[in-house]
């Protein structure tokens, strides 16, 4: 596509992955290989369409990160002969989706701490919790005492770095003194606006380009915390084309949105960390932020630092997710997080272009 030099400047700043991203490292230049599978359009609409048919004999879906095959996950024989003539491959375990969901209500009602997260595994069909460094000796005691309770349905991971959403100075998008970053252009009735957090949607009605500099959008919708998304309305509407820049000059260009699945691999553009890679660890996760818990997150990871929140996590042409948060960057094993683009799509009622 044509692109005009003022897109160009307007895409460089706004389509990038933002990151909640917790004191990390300075961007780095080429992002590190991904142990993440790509998904492709068949695989998307095939775990979509499963999900719904399995109902409560359904334990989730993952991508084999050795053949690329799409798992799903079921109670019983009968829905694993289902999955196999739809074409995925099945995996009987012992916990249905509904009975992880009950493990993490345990863990919502008796472990809810700052500094912590869990979501489904299903390549496990485990609960995976998370707790940062700023969850103390005392608190850890509490988690395993309640995790214990649960037998092999949890697993507890401590991770460095504090989960955190965290604003920083640069080149992004703009208001009250705070950056963050944007995540997808969308449309809706020919208006056209972009997507990023709700937790830098929260902060202020107008937005630019700089720190102080001319407005470009204003806040048109925000959900956090329980949410993190929101919506910005562009003030010239026919700015720009649906991309997400790649920070070597190119663009990739966005055409359709999908639900993460465990195992694929994933790449996050933020104004601060630039391009970097991972792949999806967990879904359905909550963490439990200092000001307030959000759910339904997908973990990943992604690198990701100040500045990042409210970014793109994409693959190839498909967008995933509005960057929420981290607890650092290192590498291929970090754990940042992302709101599922698709929900935000569907309570504005617009579509990525």
């Amino acid at each position: 596509m044509r692109r005009t030099l003022t897109a160009r400047i307007f895409l460089s700043l706004l389509l990038t992955v933002p990151v909640m991203g917790l004191g990390a490292s300075a961007a780095s230049a080429k992002p590190e290989p991904s142990p993440g599978v790509t998904a492709s359009a068949t695989q998307y609409a095939l775990d979509a369409r499963l999900e719904s048919a399995l109902g409560e004999h359904s334990a989730g879906s993952y991508l084999d990160t050795q053949t690329g095959e799409l798992v799903v996950a079921v109670t019983d024989e009968t829905s694993a002969e289902q999955v196999r003539k739809a074409g995925a491959r099945a995996q009987v375990v012992k916990r249905s989706t509904a009975q992880l969901e009950a493990a993490m209500a345990v863990l919502e009602e008796r472990a809810k701490i700052p500094g912590t997260s869990w979501g489904i595994d299903p390549s496990t069909n485990q609960v995976a919790v998370e707790a940062d460094e700023s969850v103390s000796t005392q608190s850890i005691t509490v988690l395993n005492t309640v995790a214990s309770g649960l037998g092999d349905a949890v697993r507890i991971k401590r991770v460095p770095g504090v989960f955190a959403k965290e604003l920083a100075g640069g080149d992004a998008i703009w208001s009250g003194g705070y950056r963050c970053s944007a995540a997808f252009n969308v449309v809706r009735n020919g208006v056209r606006s972009f997507l990023t957090a709700g937790h830098c949607t929260n902060i202020g009605p107008s937005w630019s380009t700089s720190n102080g500099g001319i407005e470009v959008g204003t806040r048109d919708g925000s959900s956090y915390p329980t949410n993190d998304y929101g919506i910005i309305r562009y003030t010239d509407n026919s700015q720009p084309e649906g991309t997400v820049n790649l920070y070597d000059g190119n663009f990739q260009d966005i055409t359709s949105a999908a639900d993460a699945i465990v195992g694929q691999a994933i790449q996050k553009s933020g104004s601060t960390t630039q391009l970097t890679n991972g792949s999806v660890t967990a879904v359905n996760v909550t963490v439990n932020y200092s000001d307030g818990p959000v759910y339904g997150l997908v973990r990943t990871t992604a690198c990701s630092a100040g500045g990042d929140s409210g970014g793109a996590h994409f693959s190839g042409s498909t967008a995933l997710g509005i960057h929420s948060g981290s607890s650092g960057c290192r590498g291929t094993n970090g754990s940042a997080l992302h709101q599922p683009v698709t929900e935000a799509l569907n309570v504005y009622q617009v579509a990525v272009y």
